[in-house]
C-alpha cells in the first residue's frame, strides 16, 4: 500500500507540475521578452517549480510517460486558455485535437504505470 501511495503523490506532482508549466507559459507571454518585471520573476518561478515537480514524478514514473503527461497538461491547458483568455480561434479542429491529446495522456496512464 506504501508503494501505491508513492506512485499517487508523484502523480499528483506529475500533474502541479504541468499546472506550473501554464502558469510559465502565460507569464512568458506578459513579460513581453522578458523586459517587464513580475511576469518575468513569475516566469522563473513557475518553471523551475515545473521542473523540479517533474524531477520528483520522475523517481517512479516512466520517463516516457511523464514527460508525455507533462507537456500534454501544458499544451492542454495553454490552448484552453489561449481560446478563453486571449481570443483564439474556437472549432471543431481544436477541440478535437485537445480532446485526442486528453486521450493519449489517459492512455499512457492506462498503459504503464
Amino acid at each position: 500500500i506504501k508503494l501505491v501511495a508513492l506512485l499517487f503523490i508523484e502523480w499528483i506532482m506529475l500533474v502541479l507540475a504541468g499546472l506550473f508549466e501554464i502558469v510559465w507559459a502565460v507569464a512568458l507571454k506578459y513579460s513581453d521578452s522578458f523586459s517587464k518585471l513580475w511576469p518575468s520573476v513569475i516566469f522563473m518561478a513557475a518553471a523551475w517549480l515545473s521542473f523540479a515537480c517533474l524531477s520528483y514524478a520522475l523517481k517512479t514514473i516512466p520517463m516516457g510517460h511523464a514527460y508525455a503527461a507533462w507537456t500534454g497538461i501544458g499544451a492542454v491547458g495553454i490552448a484552453i486558455i489561449g481560446m478563453v483568455w486571449f481570443g483564439e480561434p474556437v472549432n471543431i479542429i481544436r477541440i478535437t485535437s485537445i480532446v485526442l491529446i486528453v486521450i493519449g495522456i489517459v492512455g499512457l496512464k492506462m498503459a504503464g504505470s
